[in-house]
């Protein structure tokens, strides 16, 4: 496949216009007093290698709320969902443990050992791992080594360009990596992406947002849920605005560039891969930096071949 890599004309004035933008006003955003808050799983910590199935401890409920909102526990079974309010290490809890090991190459126990909560606590994506519309019961293995997954859904054959837009509260200095964003996922797939003024009517919406913002995915606060995307042909993206963001790689803070490729992707159709050097993989560190690798090159050519 010819890699595409230019900008329709009004995306790269918009792209010259971010640029002079980040030098206006990223100062505008100082540094989160919060950044050094703990995971919103931080009680899960007291709970290594002491609770496992059959135990009851504080918090299981929530732990249990958090991995069926990752597609761990069907929270739409009834028999189900009069146990996710209770503090009781179930049957349920423990597969999900046990699938989400699975998932993250940790070593299978259906315990929450060290790692399992370590991982956990780690900031993250927010689209379910297992997505309700793919009805994945395994991983998709296209090639050899192949890690990353699918929605079930994709943009209709045909609808290649897509209009991008932000609402006028939209950060000034997260424009820039939103467009180099654009901009890579153009470089290895069939489309383009041009900007628009009018919000409502643009394919793919972008947002800042805080806590409960009516899309039924409520953000946790500092460093849990960084953000989320909806799949095909929703469009809808959203950053947590509690989080420390910033234009550029810096200690202590998340990059928007990274963050805003990955969610991108979710856009397209991809969900997340398994490879921890994926954009695709759900978890992110503070000062880090990802590319596309080429687990997800494979997977954004394979959804969607020409």
């Amino acid at each position: 496949m010819a890699p595409k890599v230019s900008y329709t004309c009004s995306s790269m004035f918009f792209l010259l216009l971010s640029l002079s933008s980040l030098y206006i006003s990223h100062a505008h955003y100082p540094q989160s007093s919060e950044e050094n808050r703990p995971s919103p799983l931080s009680f899960l910590t007291k709970l290594i290698d002491t609770t496992h199935k059959g135990h009851e401890a504080d918090g299981l409920s929530e732990l249990k709320k958090y991995l069926a909102n990752l597609g761990y526990i069907d929270h739409t079974n009834p028999t189900i969902q009069t146990h996710l309010n209770d503090d009781v290490f179930d049957d349920t809890l423990e597969t999900a443990v046990r699938k989400y090991q699975e998932f993250y190459n940790l070593q299978i126990t259906g315990r929450l050992d060290k790692e399992t909560v370590k991982q956990l606590q780690e900031p993250r994506c927010g689209l379910p791992d297992f997505h309700p519309n793919a009805n994945l019961t395994s991983f998709v293995h296209n090639w050899t080594g192949a890690l990353y997954t699918y929605l079930g859904t994709t943009w209709p054959p045909g609808k290649r360009n897509l209009t991008f837009s932000y609402p006028e509260s939209f950060r000034d200095d997260a424009k820039l990596p939103m467009a180099l964003a654009f901009g890579r996922w153009i470089t290895v797939s069939p489309f383009n992406f041009e900007y628009r003024s009018d919000f409502g009517s643009a394919d793919v919406k972008v947002s800042f947002e805080t806590r409960d913002h009516g899309d039924g995915s409520p953000f946790d606060g500092p460093n849990g849920i960084l953000a989320h995307a909806f799949w095909p042909t929703d469009g809808r993206m959203h950053f947590d605005a509690e989080e420390n963001w910033t234009p550029y790689v810096a200690k202590g803070s998340y990059d928007l560039q990274t963050v805003g490729l990955h969610e991108l992707g979710h856009i397209l159709g991809l969900g997340h891969s398994q490879d921890p050097k994926a954009s695709m993989f759900a978890y992110f560190q503070p000062g880090e930096r990802r590319d596309l690798n080429e687990d997800d090159i494979r997977g954004i050519q394979t959804l969607y071949p020409n």
